[in-house]
């Protein structure tokens, strides 16, 4: 299951997220959590220092590896050059699956040992100063836009990605790339906001969209959200002091959380899982093509001096009924 977390900064979904994640590892599901936003947290809150934190390689850094191995031998597909981070899967191409290892997590994943179990994690890496003012934060999202489109995930398998914050998830087609969508959103006018920007930019793509409130203390501040967000408020969480001490970097044991707090994880999961009866892969498929031909139109063919709505291969449909990759597939070629 593809889960993303979405949220104004300082909404608590980092936090929120990190939690998602532990409760998984708690219960021994296979999970792929990964940092997609531009302030990049996920792992301290996953209980890394600094330097454990920075020396998780950049997935943005790596993308030259990342195209060489997913392109496979796609013959739509003509050069890494070619690929950009709306390029689709099709006959030939290389996928990359939640338990499996390949090449792609040995170069970007590390393992994360938390209570009950391990998790991978990959990041997108940080906005660095000598990107300043020469390139555009979704530039290095797209790694993780690409590894999207060649997943195939199956019930039971989780792939929980911290997005960046407020509507720049919309920048791409990114955000239809997930079978729930958890927007934590404060009992706030400008947390709500966020909610409703979502809502609408999602609508017409059939994003199932779920909102945890976050940092609720009352009353009052439940019917607001209930007023402001109707049927789409999933749960609500309020203070932690386990959470209180996971940030000065102390975490009690994963199973001393606050009872209530289990319980709002287990109702995440119970939503994320009831999504999988809804899967659509010919729509997803459709939907991947539809931002590829956007971003090949409005600035992808310029830039690679290539025809890429000649990379869709228009019999090829992602799923799980394709069959599981050979070992020869497996193997990294030489990069381009």
């Amino acid at each position: 299951m593809k889960i993303a977390f979405v949220g104004k900064g300082g909404s608590g979904k980092t936090t929120l997220s990190s939690l998602f994640i532990r409760h998984l590892a708690a219960a021994g599901a296979p999970v792929v959590a990964i940092d997609a936003d531009i302030n990049q947290h996920l792992g301290a809150a996953l209980g890394l220092d600094e330097t454990e934190a920075a020396a998780v390689p950049a997935m943005g850094e790596r993308l030259p590896l990342i195209k060489d191995y997913l392109r496979g031998h796609n013959p739509r597909i003509t050069s890494t050059a070619t690929m950009i981070k709306t390029t689709p899967p099709g006959e030939g191409s290389r996928l990359v699956r939640v338990r499996e290892p390949n090449p792609v997590y040995d170069a970007c994943a590390r393992p994360v040992e938390l209570d009950g179990g391990a998790v991978r994690l990959m990041v997108t890496g940080p906005f660095t100063d000598s990107d300043l003012g020469v390139a555009c934060y979704h530039s290095k999202t797209g790694a993780v836009e690409l590894f999207l489109n060649h997943l195939v995930d199956g019930p039971g398998e989780y792939v929980v990605v911290d997005m960046t914050a407020g509507s720049d998830s919309f920048a791409s087609g990114m955000f239809t790339r997930f079978d729930i969508t958890f927007l934590v959103a404060e009992p706030t006018r400008k947390g709500v906001s966020v909610y409703r920007q979502y809502r609408d930019y999602a609508r017409d793509y059939g994003v199932a969209l779920k909102v945890v409130g976050n940092k609720v203390q009352g009353q009052d501040d439940l019917d607001f959200l209930r007023a402001e967000v109707g049927d789409d408020l999933l749960v609500t969480v309020g203070h932690s002091d386990w959470v209180r001490a996971m940030e000065k970097g102390r975490p009690p044991r994963f199973e001393l959380l606050e009872d209530a707090n289990h319980t709002a994880l287990r109702r995440l999961r119970t939503a994320a899982d009831a999504t999988y009866e809804l899967r659509d892969w010919e729509r997803y498929t459709r939907q991947m093509v539809h931002f590829h031909l956007k971003n090949a139109q409005s600035w992808g063919n310029e830039r690679t001096g290539a025809d890429l709505a000649a990379q869709i291969d228009p019999g090829f449909v992602l799923g799980e009924h394709l069959v599981a990759l050979t070992e020869a597939d497996a193997s990294l070629s030489p990069t381009a």
